[in-house]
C-alpha cells in the first residue's frame, strides 16, 4: 500500500513580504504617509495611498480633515517609497455640508496643461446666497475657466497642485467671481493628474472617462440640487 504524500509547507506570504515608508511628494516636504507591505518593489509602483491634508500638515484639523488627498508611488528604494500626488478631492461629508436650502450649486470641470506638460483635470464647485439663473452660472464658469487655465500654464504640476490644496487658487476664483453672484462658497473641490508632464515617471493608471462625461455628471448634480430633496443639509 502506497505511502500517502506528505503535505508541503505552506509558505507564509506575509513572512515574505517587505513593509516600506511611503513619503509624501517632494511639494509637500516628503512626509510620512503610510507604512505598507509590499511583494517586490516594482509590484509597489502605481499603488495609490490615501491620507487627509491634516495627516500632512497638521494644523486646523476641522477643515484639513476633510480634503483628502492621494498619493501614488513611483518607486522604492531600500525600504523608502516615493510619490507622485495623483489627485486631491472634497471628502463626500464635506461637499455634502456645503449645500443649503435655496441656493444654487454649480459645477465647472475640464482638463489643463501645466507648464510642465502635465495633463490635470480640474473640478470647481461654486454655491451661491440664493437662486441664480443659467446665465450667472455659465459667467462664473467662465471666471473660473480663465483663472484656472492662467494659473495652470504658469505653473509646474507639483506647484499648481499645491496652489489647488492650499486654497490660494480658490480665493482668485471667489474674487473673480463675487461681482457676477453672491457667492457662500467656491474652490477647487477635485484635482486628478490624467497625465505625467517631463520630468515626471509614467505610471500605469485605470482607463478615465473623458472630462465632458464627468462634466454631464456634474450637470445631473446640479438638477438634482435644484429639487427640496437634496438640500438635508443643515440651513
Amino acid at each position: 500500500m502506497p505511502k500517502p504524500k506528505r503535505a508541503g509547507k505552506v509558505k507564509d506570504k506575509w513572512r515574505e513580504k517587505k513593509w516600506v515608508t511611503v513619503l509624501a511628494s517632494p511639494g509637500f516636504e516628503r512626509v510620512p504617509v503610510a507604512y505598507i507591505p509590499i511583494t517586490s518593489d516594482s509590484n509597489a509602483v502605481g499603488k495609490v495611498i490615501e491620507t487627509t491634508l491634516f495627516d500632512i500638515a497638521k494644523q486646523d484639523p476641522q477643515q484639513n480633515m476633510l480634503i483628502k488627498l492621494h498619493f501614488q508611488v513611483t518607486g522604492v528604494e531600500g525600504n523608502i517609497a516615493s510619490t507622485v500626488l495623483k489627485g486631491q478631492e472634497y471628502s463626500r461629508e464635506y461637499l455634502r455640508s456645503l449645500i443649503r436650502r435655496g441656493a444654487s450649486m454649480v459645477n465647472f470641470i475640464r482638463d489643463y496643461k501645466t507648464r510642465d506638460n502635465a495633463t490635470v483635470r480640474v473640478y470647481v464647485v461654486a454655491f451661491t446666497i440664493g437662486r441664480i439663473n443659467s446665465s450667472r452660472k455659465h459667467e462664473i464658469r467662465l471666471a473660473s475657466h480663465k483663472v484656472i487655465s492662467e494659473r495652470a500654464a504658469g505653473m509646474l504640476y507639483e506647484q499648481f497642485a499645491q496652489e489647488a490644496v492650499k486654497q490660494s487658487i480658490a480665493r482668485e476664483l471667489y474674487e473673480n467671481s463675487k461681482a457676477i453672484a453672491k457667492i457662500r462658497h467656491i474652490g477647487v473641490r477635485k484635482v486628478k493628474l490624467i497625465k505625467a508632464g517631463e520630468g515626471m515617471p509614467n505610471l500605469p493608471s485605470a482607463p478615465e472617462r473623458t472630462a465632458e462625461e464627468e462634466e454631464l455628471e456634474a450637470e445631473e448634480m446640479e438638477v438634482e440640487d435644484e429639487a427640496p430633496v437634496a438640500a438635508v443639509a443643515s440651513a
